[in-house]
């Protein structure tokens, strides 16, 4: 059995000298169930590198510092409450060969192949993880982006590629988590819409993908009034974690806005990245143990927004 990284620094020499350690390290992972009875996600994402989005606030090239975003991660991976990670094949056996991802949910990101700012940017064919890289390696669950802008014909190759990747996780019996944006054009910008109509078409359109829906979970962006993510969480019966997204300094407004919608009845976690690894003061445990929290009151408190469902015919409710 080859050497596992006993710091940082071995990390170079074990990828040159020892590549058969990343496939060995997940041979014997220790896996858990994606969710436990009663509980809430916490997913600390870091797929952001891959895409070529290194901003944090106004440091421009912030996650370009492997080894300090390595740090981060593992700080934030080893708080109570925190669930996994969300990231691309790299930053994962990084992991992997520091020992991080023992019980821990491991959810691999498709990727995007459209970066920022690209001539090609809603060319949104996935460049990462496949569905049989995830299920070979033993992973838990899989991420993808879905990006739709009416005006640009490529979109249906988008949404395509989408529902066929979701019909290969559910093949292989992966949960895989769908974060779908309507998005438009402003002076040659991509923006993307957080308006009720859009969010709630985007998340209707993304639960109507593939053949079965039986492994898929929406993860969604609050809306930009907080107050209207009841109305657009009533599009769906799958279920959701929350979109971390850009907090700027404002990072006391974001837990706000995250305790509100975490309330919602088909709401059942959070994914967060730079708004934790990278808060304002710098203090990754206190933001990472503040998100935890929210979430641990989410799931001891109780839930009065539950809904009876809707009886099927034959049960005292006539079919139109």
């Amino acid at each position: 059995m080859s050497p596992a990284a006993s710091s940082l620094a071995d990390l170079v020499r074990l990828r040159a000298e020892h590549p058969e350690a990343i496939e060995e390290a997940a041979a014997r992972r220790h896996r858990r169930p994606l969710v436990r009875p009663g509980e809430q996600l916490l997913i600390i994402a870091a797929d952001h590198p891959a895409r070529g989005a290194l901003a944090v606030g106004g440091r421009a090239l912030a996650m370009a510092h492997r080894f300090d975003l390595l740090e981060r991660l593992c700080l934030a991976l080893s708080r109570p409450g925190v669930d996994g990670v969300l990231a691309t094949a790299d930053l994962v056996d990084d992991l992997l060969l520091l020992g991080a991802l023992e019980e821990k949910v491991v959810m691999g990101s498709l990727n995007r192949g459209g970066l920022a700012g690209a001539a090609f940017e809603l060319d949104d064919r996935f460049t990462g993880f496949r569905p049989v890289d995830l299920a070979r390696r033993g992973f838990d669950a899989g991420k993808l982006l879905l990006r739709i802008d009416h005006e640009d014909p490529g979109s249906l190759d988008t949404l395509h590629t989408a529902a066929r990747a979701i019909d290969s996780m559910a093949a292989h019996r992966l949960p895989v988590f769908v974060e779908p944006f309507l998005c438009h054009r402003e002076d040659g910008r991509l923006r993307t819409d957080l308006s009720i109509p859009a969010v709630t078409t985007a998340i209707a359109v993304a639960s109507g993908l593939a053949g079965s829906s039986a492994y898929t979970w929406l993860k969604v962006p609050v809306t930009e009034r907080p107050g209207d993510m009841a109305r657009v969480m009533e599009a769906s019966t799958l279920p959701a974690v929350l979109l971390g997204g850009e907090v700027g300094d404002d990072l006391d407004g974001a837990y706000e806005r995250w305790r509100g919608a975490l309330g919602l009845p088909t709401v059942r976690g959070l994914v967060a990245g730079r708004a934790l690894l990278y808060p304002p003061d710098g203090d990754v445990a206190g933001a990472v143990d503040t998100a935890a929290g929210l979430l641990q009151q989410r799931a001891a408190g109780p839930d009065h927004s539950r809904r009876t469902a809707p009886r099927g015919p034959g049960r005292g409710r006539e079919t139109p």
